[in-house]
């Protein structure tokens, strides 16, 4: 019963963010608007993580099985996808990088600003 009421309260929030999505006419998936309608009802204490936590934890854990149908929907597209494979490989490799290097010189320079502010 417990995993039944977590699971009502998730799918109410991504139901709110879909109400959202349809109200607000921004480009902006559903799935965005209800995580961030999850982290202000945890942050302003109207949820609390322990009504969403094991529900929660088991959703991550089975996350990696929704990737197979997407998986393998690109496999059955292989013939159309082909010919961009490469550009979509080295845009990915570059965009990642980009990613993971502008995130450590960010966190870095938010530790050195903490350090400053200490002092």
């Amino acid at each position: 019963m417990k995993f039944l009421k977590q699971f009502s309260i998730i799918l109410l929030i991504s139901f709110l963010g879909e109400v959202l999505r349809y109200l607000i006419p921004f480009p902006i998936p559903a799935s965005v608007y209800g995580l961030v309608l999850m982290l202000a009802a945890l942050m302003s204490g109207i949820l609390k993580v322990d009504q969403v936590k094991e529900t929660s934890n088991f959703l991550i854990e089975i996350m990696p099985v929704m990737f197979i149908p997407a998986g393998v929907g690109l496999l059955t597209a292989w013939e159309t996808l082909r010919p961009v494979c490469v550009p979509i490989l080295v845009i990915t490799v570059v965009t990642t990088v980009l990613v993971m290097a502008v995130t450590g010189k960010v966190t870095q320079l938010m530790i050195r600003f903490e350090k400053r502010g200490k002092k």
